[in-house]
């Protein structure tokens, strides 16, 4: 019996996980809808249907790719983890703010994609355990972290005076890890 690798016969695929994000990163993230995604894609609104559930689908691969980009290389250690902490903030500057909608839409409450924003986490609370912080003032500091940088970019541009990225990162990063007790 001829095993089958799940491929049918017929026309290739025209759509893909990269050609989804790709698309939907052209656009403004807040308003995007399915309808919109699919005439981009230039396929049905049913075929896009096929590759994600919803938009909080198309939402999931945004995010998963966007911290796949902005995630430095490396470990954080105990010599570099604010150097490190400050390559990603300026990173996830770069590319939230390159995608019209993006840093408003991650400054709102919303569901976050667990694995993808999990990682994110997962890194940050790695740069504070090698600054020295215990496990509990680890997660208190990348809350505070990602709040911090996910808000001031959310608002980017919005308020007459605002400190520029550099002295708002320079300040947080500088009360970073959070002592508690």
């Amino acid at each position: 019996m001829k095993k089958t690798t799940g491929n049918r016969p017929g026309r290739p695929a025209r759509l893909s996980r990269e050609l989804i994000v790709e698309a939907a990163l052209r656009g403004d993230v807040e308003t995007l809808t399915m309808r919109e995604l699919a005439s981009r894609l230039g396929v049905s609104h049913s075929s896009l249907y096929r590759w994600v559930p919803d938009r909080d689908g198309v939402l999931d691969l945004v995010s998963e790719v966007m911290v796949e980009r902005l995630l430095p290389e490396g470990e954080p250690g105990a010599d570099d983890w604010r150097e490190w902490l400050a390559r990603l903030a300026r990173s996830m500057r770069d590319e939230f703010l390159a995608v019209p909608g993006y840093a408003a839409h991650v400054a709102r409450p919303h569901r976050h994609h667990p694995e993808s924003f999990g990682r994110l986490r997962e890194r940050v609370v790695t740069a504070f355990r090698a600054a020295g912080a215990g496990e509990t003032d680890a997660e208190l500091s990348w809350q505070v972290f990602g709040f911090g940088v996910v808000r001031w970019l959310g608002a980017a541009g919005n308020e007459p005076g605002e400190p520029s990225f550099e002295v708002f990162l320079e300040t947080l990063l500088r009360g970073l890890p959070v002592r508690s007790g």
